[in-house]
């Protein structure tokens, strides 16, 4: 829907032809752009709060491309894309300005918009090993407008690392705990804290790690209440849920 559109949809409501309810059901069904090779939902972040978000995996540089202007020619201020392999990045940057964060595989056109969330996020990983998963939890939280402190290599083996960072834990809106290998680091942090803990199992680990599926299943059976986990390696999911719970009114 063009500005025109909305405008005239507008107009209806002042002159009471129409709700407020119906114009904004009417906004939030309207029709998705269709490319061909995709489908892109320029109304989700008004049904959802946040806009659509690209999977780059699987996807060649030139559809990304067609997605992402797509969606910039449609008033979308930051674009994220996930899963960017560097060579794509390389392909993708000499088309259309983007920043890279190549640790977490994490491509953003556009602006990133200021912070506008309650509070901040934390960001902790177990150990240095992480940081890739957790990065892509932090740049994901950040694009969607929160603040993020990040505390990396904090985990159980030497619990006064944690320990040391109390006050930014004790303070956070959410808390992202990424960790492998047994995965405890999430239900420490699930006794500390007063918000809800965000466990992303990573697939960091030795043989019977089975890649993940071990710190999956131990963060899935902690006893710390206000424990929530994602899917193995799963940092978007986490950081799109954390900025959301940042986002929640008082």
């Amino acid at each position: 829907m063009m500005h025109g559109e909305i405008a005239a949809l507008l107009k209806r409501v002042e002159r009471g032809e129409l709700t407020a309810e119906d114009a904004m059901l009417r906004l939030k069904m309207e029709p998705f752009e269709d490319l061909g090779y995709a489908r892109v939902d320029h109304h989700r972040a008004l049904r959802q709060g946040a806009a659509e978000v690209i999977y780059g995996a699987g996807k060649t540089p030139e559809q990304i491309e067609g997605i992402a202007r797509s969606m910039l020619a449609h008033g979308q201020r930051a674009v994220l894309v996930t899963r960017l392999s560097p060579d794509a990045a390389r392909q993708l940057q000499e088309r259309l300005p983007m920043m890279y964060h190549e640790v977490c595989r994490v491509g953003v056109f556009g602006k990133p918009p200021e912070p506008d969330g309650h509070g901040f996020v934390v960001v902790a990983t177990g150990g240095t090993s992480d940081i890739p998963v957790a990065e892509e939890a932090a740049v994901t939280a950040e694009v969607l407008g929160s603040r993020v402190q990040r505390l990396y290599d904090v985990g159980v083996s030497g619990l006064h690392r944690l320990l040391h960072e109390l006050e930014p834990i004790m303070r956070a809106r959410a808390i992202v705990a990424v960790a492998g290998m047994e995965g405890a680091l999430a239900s420490v942090l699930g006794g500390l804290a007063d918000c809800p803990v965000i466990a992303v199992p990573t697939s960091v680990g030795y043989g019977a790690s089975f890649g993940g599926l071990a710190a999956l299943l131990s963060m899935l059976n902690s006893c710390a209440s206000g424990v929530s986990v994602v899917n193995i390696d799963n940092g978007f999911g986490a950081g799109y849920l954390a900025s959301m719970i940042d986002h929640l009114g008082d």
